[in-house]
């Protein structure tokens, strides 16, 4: 039952950087800019995708979908951030706080899977050419991505149930810029081993074991590479790869030793940074990484910009 004087929070304290007021402005100018070039670049690229028939392919696909996420994924964070910065308010009331968990959540992990789906992609499209639009029929391609979806969902209540079960009865202030898992249970008024291996099992099923997939598939990918006689053959390749496995690294990476480690080993400074990898830094060179420097989406942009003469 619940004591007659004990009380619970009905809102939060974002902390956010640990910074003087004049690198303050700075900070907020940078994120601005970082977050509005987020919003161009994956913009432009599904733009592109929808607008260009010659991208109606299950790689321009996929990406399409990961720009998506990515936007969605960087709102539901950036813009709360920048508004705290220029503000000496940076309150964020319990139910907004549950609800930016769980959407954070929900893009996150169906992102991490998705990763899993377009390494697939590769896989068919390099080692079996011939077959590679039988096999990634568009029925086959939006079943994956629903897969992510739901995978997502599903992932994302368990961890805010977990997380939400608690009682937080103060203190009420989270040292992060947004009300992330890892950050928002330090303020629980309970023991919190329980949701420490919760979180390891729920993290290995949302981040490990995608990404123990990724690599099996890429040793496969990297020994059909290694088997193609032509020294242009396995360049195109491997730097088709690369882009991908850039992407993944800077994402699954951080996002594992956030939510896999213990809560009791946990650095508030060093969760910001690696939140910042995952949330706002992968999002901003995913479209650099793997379109913007693409022939075909340079192709697409003359063409629908009309801005010059479609390459040959």
């Amino acid at each position: 039952m619940r004591e007659p004087n004990q009380s619970f929070v009905t809102e939060f304290i974002l902390l956010g950087f640990s910074v003087g007021p004049r690198t303050t402005p700075l900070l907020f100018l940078g994120f601005l800019l970082i977050y509005l070039l987020i919003i161009l670049g994956n913009s432009l690229i599904t733009t592109l995708i929808c607008l260009d028939s010659r991208l109606h392919t299950p790689m321009y696909f996929f990406i399409g979908v990961l720009s998506m996420l990515d936007l969605g994924y960087t709102t539901t964070t950036v813009p709360q951030m920048l508004a705290h910065l220029a503000s000496q308010r940076k309150t964020i009331s319990f139910a907004s706080c549950v609800a930016q968990m769980y959407i954070f959540l929900v893009l996150g992990i169906t992102e991490s899977w998705l990763f899993a789906m377009m390494s697939i992609d590769r896989y068919v499209a390099i080692c079996h050419p011939l077959r590679y639009k039988a096999i990634m029929s568009p029925w086959l391609c939006g079943t994956m991505v629903i897969f992510c979806g739901l995978w997502g969902v599903a992932s994302a209540l368990a961890y805010t149930l977990f997380a939400m079960r608690l009682p937080y009865c103060g203190p009420n202030k989270i040292n992060h810029f947004f009300c992330e898992v890892p950050a928002v249970l330090k303020l629980a008024c309970a023991d919190t081993s329980v949701n420490d291996r919760v979180d390891f099992i729920l993290g290995f099923c949302v981040v490990l074991i995608p990404l123990s997939l990724i690599l099996v598939i890429y040793v496969n990918i990297f020994v059909a590479i290694l088997k193609i006689r032509s020294a242009q053959g396995r360049l195109k390749a491997f730097s088709t790869c690369a882009s991908h496995i850039t992407v993944v690294t800077m994402f699954c990476v951080p996002a594992m030793v956030m939510y896999m480690k213990p809560g009791s080993k946990a650095s508030p400074e060093e969760d910001k940074k690696l939140a910042l990898l995952y949330n706002v830094i992968s999002a901003f060179l995913n479209p650099i990484i793997y379109s913007l420097r693409n022939k075909d989406v340079k192709r697409a942009f003359l063409k629908v910009t009309g801005w010059g003469r479609t390459p040959e």
